[in-house]
């Protein structure tokens, strides 16, 4: 007998657990599966309402007593880089970029690792291997590039960041990003949004999606350096400065339906 798949996502909640960003907060996220003919146009409409892709799920945030985690995005069209983002770009100015097909390496996992041992060692990422980092890379149902950069370094050209991009209907949508953090000095990961900013423009797409912003959490902090910055609230996107609620008090009722 032969099963089709339902014709509408199915949407579940996941158990609660601690928040990542919010000391004392509890978190639950609402998700569907990314699968079949229409996944490239679910992973568009989601997007476009607050969702994220890892492999094969999109999600959001879906809290009982909280609403601080917003998703993010810069309007391309209107990002001017500031003083300190032009000085980034010079010191990057040698830095060459090649948009793959999403295959893991060996090479990739081992910047990963360094990556994460440095930057996010107590992360619910700091025991993947490299099976689960193929997984991370390789699982996509829909347009995904792994955007890797690279420099000569005595004459070999060497790995210094990474990131996987999904090619959305209207903009890029970095899923994750990692990079040398022997470079740190270098602000790599600022390099990295300010590329695919260009990446976006020179494809004409509108706008570039970032993941979640939580307001007062230091993690999340650089993001409203890119600018302008949108965030979607209450079944629509604003300008991060019109955020002036505490979100971290949020009313239940300001996360958004579906």
């Amino acid at each position: 007998m032969r099963h089709s798949l339902p014709q509408s996502p199915q949407f579940y909640v996941t158990a609660p657990q601690p928040c990542p960003y919010l000391a004392g907060k509890v978190e639950r996220k609402l998700f569907t599966a990314l699968q079949g003919g229409k996944a490239v146009e679910l992973n568009d409409v989601l997007s476009q309402q607050g969702f994220r892709r890892s492999q094969n799920v999109l999600y959001r945030p879906s809290c009982s007593d909280c609403s601080a985690c917003l998703s993010a995005r810069i309007r391309v069209a209107d990002f001017k880089p500031t003083k300190s983002q032009k000085r980034t770009l010079k010191r990057n100015a040698q830095v060459g970029r090649e948009a793959i097909t999403p295959w893991a390496s060996e090479e990739q996992f081992e910047l990963f690792r360094r990556y994460l041992d440095h930057r996010h060692a107590e992360g619910g990422m700091a025991d993947m291997d490299i099976y689960e980092f193929a997984a991370m890379v390789e699982e996509t149902p829909v347009r995904s590039r792994l955007v890797e950069y690279r420099e000569t370094v005595d004459g070999d050209e060497e790995l210094i960041g990474t990131c996987l991009t999904d090619v959305l209907i209207d903009g890029l949508s970095m899923v994750y990003s990692f990079f040398d953090p022997a470079l740190a000095h270098r602000s790599l990961g600022s390099y990295i949004i300010l590329d695919h900013i260009e990446l976006a423009r020179s494809a004409g797409l509108k706008y570039v999606y970032l993941g979640y912003w939580v307001k007062g959490s230091p993690k999340m902090d650089y993001k409203t350096k890119f600018s302008p910055l949108e965030v979607f609230r209450r079944g629509r996107w604003l300008p991060v400065e019109e955020v002036d609620q505490d979100p971290v008090a949020g009313h239940p009722l300001d996360n958004d339906p579906i």
